[in-house]
């Protein structure tokens, strides 16, 4: 076989780990739950662990590999990531689980800054415009079955092979890598954004440390406002460092683009709301429906399917119709969607929620692929690469601070439905103690610790406390989604596309 269709092979094979990693850990995380005694803010780190080491490292890792050579820093990044993967399986602790999470995450930004200079070496012409197209198959299939995949292999194996399950595919798309795949390398890269780096990476880890403790410290603890003031010094120094740089990892001329600005709304608006959201509905199902981890996966497929076969009708729409039809409306359906999905009570059934998986399903699938040229289409073929980045960087910054807000608000709002819920009962002067360890996610020992006479009492109320918190940040998640409707339908003009939407999408199809 020709080496380019190698290349194909092991690009493909390396970014469906990484982006089955982001949603294949969603439907396990109730059994990490439970094997940790993990609370919620646990949780939380584990799904932003990831996603933070993703964004912080996308821009660098890209410049990084134009340097000292693609295919050598691909393979690097396989390795990392397929190490972090081993350590996940064996971790003792939630933790240890989250430093491991952390450490896939640089191993998947490394392979995902690079995927795309790999294959646009490699394929020429027509070929690459196939290559391409197998690419972003590859990336819909990746997210569509991690719920359900994930599902099976926690319910008839262990969470623990969620993980592991990536190191043979590792090691064979390493040795694929090593093997059969040509090193290239920009001969005008430039280097590394180290200042950057550093300001950026330090910014958002502190931004999301905040959000999350939160929900254990109370938003007026020194810890929480320490945090989010260094957040805001380390993100304003990340500014100046990146105006005041010759070659900057972030242009900040490229902001005077109305689209462009449009389209870094829209990938933080779709992680920051829907998928950040899935967390949440996940630990739902398993823990207030008690759905084991295949029979949530099941239920989320409607979602999936929505997305997958929307975001072709949409691929094909991009050369007809502009953008913003597309973008603004999805992210419309989006926010009905999740407004569908609200009015859950105790006594609600999974199915309450199926017309608003469906609906936001189609309109997510309406916006992930015009995005994609909305994040490159803007700039000149030269720049595609920082601009993709970028967009792709806010997607994850979405992800990490939607999930750290969204479930300290979530905890505070059952919290207070517990306390208020159990004022009344004999349990009234223990009511504060049962509702911190009921929001911090401990729901089953807050029951097992009540008397037995009292317990069906805390449970009605713990389960009745999830699904008012679910409630709120539900129209939360509504709410961001319906502001990115009007910010994309703002900003996002046919005028300022440099290449055609058609085009740009086959160049990145992520």
């Amino acid at each position: 076989m020709d080496r380019k269709w190698w290349t194909l092979i092991a690009v493909c094979t390396g970014v469906f780990m990484l982006l089955l990693d982001i949603t294949i850990v969603n439907v396990a995380l109730p059994d990490i739950q439970h094997a940790f005694g993990a609370s919620l803010s646990d949780l939380q780190w584990v799904i932003d662990a990831y996603a933070l080491t993703l964004a912080a490292l996308l821009l660098t890792a890209g410049s990084v590999a134009d340097l000292v050579g693609r295919r050598l820093v691909f393979a690097i990044g396989i390795g990392v990531f397929t190490a972090g993967s081993l350590l996940c399986g064996f971790a003792p602790d939630a933790t240890f689980l989250a430093i491991a999470r952390a450490f896939q995450g640089i191993g998947g930004a490394i392979m995902f800054a690079t995927s795309l200079a790999l294959l646009a070496q490699a394929f020429q012409g027509r070929e690459r415009g196939i290559a391409f197209g197998a690419f972003g198959a590859i990336t819909g299939v990746a997210v569509a079955i991690g719920p359900v995949l994930g599902g099976a292999i926690t319910s008839g194996a262990s969470w623990r092979w969620i993980f592991f399950v990536n190191i043979p595919i590792g090691i064979g798309a390493l040795a694929a890598t090593l093997t059969r795949v040509e090193e290239s390398r920009d001969p005008n890269a430039r280097r590394p954004d180290w200042a950057g780096f550093l300001t950026f990476s330090a910014g958002l880890a502190a931004l999301v440390f905040g959000l999350i403790r939160s929900n254990v410290d109370g938003w007026g603890s020194t810890t929480v406002v320490g945090s989010l003031v260094a957040a805001a010094v380390l993100l304003a120094a990340f500014a100046a460092v990146e105006l005041l740089q010759r070659e900057p990892m972030f242009d900040f001329k490229l902001l005077r683009v109305p689209t462009f600005d449009g389209g870094l709304a829209a990938a933080w608006g779709i992680s920051a709301s829907l998928f950040a959201l899935l967390t949440y509905l996940v630990l739902y199902l398993q823990n207030i429906l008690g759905y084991s981890a295949i029979q949530a996966g099941i239920r989320f497929l409607p979602l999936t399917l929505a997305i997958f076969l929307t975001a072709g009708i949409a691929g094909r729409l991009s050369a007809r119709v502009p953008v913003r039809l597309l973008i603004a409306p999805g992210f419309a359906l989006v926010g009905a969607g999740l407004l569908l999905m609200r009015g859950l009570n105790p006594a609600s059934d999974w199915t309450h929620l199926l017309p608003g998986m469906i609906v936001a399903g189609v309109g997510a699938g309406l916006v992930n692929v015009p995005l994609a040229s909305t994040a490159v289409g803007v700039v000149a073929p030269a720049r595609a690469g920082m601009a993709s980045g970028i967009n792709s960087t806010f997607r994850q910054v979405g992800i990490a601070t939607g999930v750290a807000a969204l479930g300290s608000i979530l905890a505070s709002q059952l919290r207070g439905s517990v306390v208020d819920g159990l004022a009344g009962t004999p349990l009234a002067g223990h009511a504060h103690a049962i509702a911190e360890r009921v929001s911090s996610g401990d729901i089953g020992q807050a029951i097992a610790a009540a008397p037995a006479s009292m317990r069906a009492t805390v449970a009605h109320t713990a389960q009745a406390g999830f699904v008012d918190g679910l409630n709120v940040i539900l129209l939360i998640g509504a709410i961001v989604a319906l502001g990115a409707a009007v910010a994309t339908a703002a900003l996002i003009r046919r005028r300022d596309f440099v290449v055609a939407p058609d085009a740009a999408a086959a160049a990145a199809p992520a």
